[in-house]
């Protein structure tokens, strides 16, 4: 009966691959205002709900040197009110409509998200169109939410050893390029920043045709659009550095390996490894990023993948393990590993183990199943993000802001759809010993000399 099921299983994967590579998803409706700012529209009506995004095509690889953090405590600001909407009242009148709202800050980008019924979408481009343009600047409240960031900071990373280690890989990882700072901001920084460099920010990025709006749910495109010309399209554009000149992309070549330790308050230790790797900047063509991203999926991206196999089933070596491929982004790409090892286990057992099992498929490749079903896998995720009003919202705004085309998902499957397993086992040589990144976070005893941590 098990054999039986497991057949049926990877028969229904298999369709599932074939549905996804053949089918042709909805196409978005783009446009762009007379002041230059994106609209894309993408009708789905399976329920009375609509999903608006602004996003601002400004992160923290824009902020100035000693300015870390700023694009996330402006993100804080975004939300302490307008003339017309005072502190507290944009969330409460997205609430009385049903609906839920919220915001997030990355390298590459900001965004301002609310899911709401469609009738609200007019009151939502209203307020959004409010705070592009009529921020007020409170000093009391920039002193407020710039405390409560630094706590965020605090909780999230300065108190969390293996947040720590992971700022610590990426500090190590890139020397030049920006991607070396926290999005939170380094506690220096943060400290430091003033009410003028928060409104600053606000004057040199927030203009409309620095913006691009997302809208997806049970809504008609041009009745959206002419919405959107309504509301945003009467905001005066602004001069804003162009994307080609405003950050360097540029880093160093690495002479060798660097390592560094992090201690912190945690019962096992923890290792992460890290390389950069190419960026994917062609959908179509970057087999050798498509190839990178199968090779991860492999490590780690099912049950059964070579890590959690090796490493926490057979030789119990690692209590956790994870792969990734972050190959989407205006700069490098990185490929991480991690794993906390088990009690009793060396962090350098872990990574001669992790090095052993990518040496041995550097030696022996990978097979055609394994190939096929990370395939498969990468099809799953395209489905259950369909699935999901937000989910669509989000990967055609990812994919827009870092400058790749609003159907590159669907791109890089067919593109992983026609990858050997050569291709795949030629991928590891993106992770060369020599050019490796690893921070271990180990335990740091603490109390009287001899205590245990």
């Amino acid at each position: 009966m098990h054999q039986k099921m497991v057949r049926a299983l990877a028969a229904v994967l298999g369709w599932l691959t074939s549905a996804v590579l053949a089918a042709s998803p909805p196409q978005p409706l783009t446009t762009q205002l007379a002041n230059g700012m994106e609209v894309i529209v993408l009708p789905d009506h399976r329920a009375p709900s609509v999903v608006h995004v602004v996003w601002y095509d400004v992160g923290n690889v824009d902020e100035p040197a000693g300015k870390t953090g700023v694009a996330h405590l402006f993100e804080h600001m975004m939300f302490k009110g307008t003339p017309s909407v005072p502190a507290g009242a944009f969330n409460q009148k997205i609430a009385e409509l049903g609906g839920r709202d919220n915001a997030f800050t990355s390298r590459d980008y900001t965004a301002y998200f609310q899911q709401i019924p469609p009738k609200g979408l007019a009151t939502v481009m209203a307020l959004e169109a409010d705070r592009m343009q009529h921020l007020t600047f409170d000093p009391e409240a920039f002193a407020k939410e710039r405390d409560v960031v630094i706590e965020e900071r605090k909780l999230r990373t300065d108190d969390v050893p293996e947040a720590l280690g992971f700022e610590t890989l990426m500090a190590l990882l890139f020397f030049a390029h920006p991607y070396r700072n926290p999005v939170i901001g380094w506690p220096t920084d943060l400290a430091q920043l003033t009410l003028e460099d928060v409104r600053h920010w606000y004057q040199k990025w927030y203009a409309p045709n620095n913006a691009r709006l997302v809208v997806v749910g049970d809504v008609d495109p041009q009745e959206v659009v002419a919405l959107a010309n309504q509301y945003y399209g009467a905001i005066a554009p602004r001069p804003v550095p162009a994307a080609a000149t405003r950050t360097r992309y540029d880093e160093p070549p690495q002479s060798g390996i660097r390592q560094a330790v992090v201690m912190g308050k945690t019962e096992l230790p923890t290792v992460l490894l890290g390389w950069r790797v190419p960026a994917l900047r062609d959908p179509d063509q970057d087999r050798d990023v498509a190839a990178l991203v199968a090779l991860a999926a492999v490590l780690d991206g099912f049950d059964g993948a070579r890590l959690p196999q090796q490493l926490t089933k057979k030789k119990a070596l690692a209590v956790s393990v994870e792969a990734s491929a972050d190959v989407q982004g205006r700069g490098p790409g990185l490929f991480t590993v991690s794993a906390k090892a088990a009690p009793g286990i060396s962090p350098d057992q872990v990574v001669a183990e992790i090095n052993r099992v990518i040496s041995q498929i550097t030696q022996d490749g990978i097979t055609q199943a394994e190939l096929k079903r990370v395939v498969r896998q990468y099809a799953a995720q395209q489905v259950y993000q369909r699935d999901s009003l937000m989910g669509q919202a989000m990967r055609i705004g990812m994919a827009r802001a870092v400058g790749l085309p609003l159907d590159s998902d669907e791109r890089l499957l067919a593109l992983m759809a026609t990858l050997t397993p050569e291709e795949v086992r030629a991928a590891t040589r993106w992770l060369d010993p020599n050019q490796l990144v690893r921070v271990d976070v180990l335990p740091q005893a603490y109390g009287k000399p001899g205590e245990k941590p």
